[in-house]
């Protein structure tokens, strides 16, 4: 069994939701990943999002556009973001790590040598924005080939057909983005949000977690009925921009305890 699919079916048993965290590689700086990697488990996350920085990330709000430019000063690139998750092996063996990113990042560095140091780091999944289903089939079946699950987004325009087909060739979970527009957005529509996942779950029985514009305790109040998780990711790159030196794990540390209280409760 796959580390995802462990993590949602003991989440299961204890009827618990998943939180989902993200972070972007290198950001604030090189020396604070792993260690905020760390944090976000020991407090709460049940899986890790890592970010993959690119000069031109189309899907993301300010916040996380600026956490890419503020890695990319470090001159971040794959080998040194798989270099940190193979370090965070060394002592985490169960929490599921996702790479998420673009298309150019991963061709750059060779497709097939970018999955040969993938499996070697142990990564459990991969989300590439840019890499719509039927132009990767290839890329696809190699990962499957190596049990590394590749994650599509479903969004609110997604169509049935459409649906239908991602759930074929999805594993790991459903990524579904709970707005029209970019990461960190304020308008989820509650009512949408439920019919939507209710249609999705006629065409696959993987979790389903919602992420895009859950930014307050109030919006994670709302939908955690709705779906298996949910995926933060503005709120922490918000919280780590604006935390000192000294205070940013401790600021971490009590932001995923009130959503992981949120969540629980």
């Amino acid at each position: 069994m796959s580390r995802i699919k462990e993590t949602f079916s003991k989440l299961a048993l204890l009827k618990k939701k998943a939180l989902i965290t993200f972070i972007t590689a290198n950001d604030p700086a090189p020396k604070y990943t792993l260690k905020l990697m760390n944090t976000l488990v020991k407090y709460g996350a049940n899986i890790i999002e890592i970010g993959i920085p690119f000069s031109d990330p189309m899907a993301e709000g300010k916040t996380i556009q600026k956490s890419h430019k503020r890695s990319l000063k470090f001159k971040t690139n794959l080998k040194n973001i798989l270099k940190n998750i193979y370090n965070f092996r060394k002592f985490n063996k169960i929490t599921p790590i996702i790479l998420m990113g673009y298309a150019n990042s991963i061709e750059k560095l060779g497709i097939n040598n970018f999955i040969y140091q993938a499996k070697i780091s142990d990564i459990d999944g991969i989300i590439i924005v840019d890499y719509p289903p039927e132009e990767c089939k290839k890329f696809t079946k190699k990962m499957k080939n190596k049990k590394i699950d590749q994650i599509f987004l479903i969004s609110p325009t997604t169509n049935k057909k459409r649906i239908e087909k991602i759930s074929k060739i999805n594993s790991g979970f459903i990524y579904y983005v709970s707005l029209k527009g970019v990461t960190g957005s304020k308008n989820i529509e509650i009512n949408n949000l439920q019919k939507k996942i209710n249609i999705i779950k006629n065409y696959t029985k993987l979790p389903i977690n919602i992420g895009f514009g859950i930014n307050s305790l109030k919006i994670i109040e709302k939908i955690k009925n709705i779906a298996d998780g949910i995926i933060i990711g503005s709120k922490i790159i918000k919280k780590i921009k604006k935390s000192s030196k000294e205070n940013i794990f401790n600021d971490i540390k009590k932001l995923i305890k009130n959503i992981r209280y949120t969540l629980d409760k």
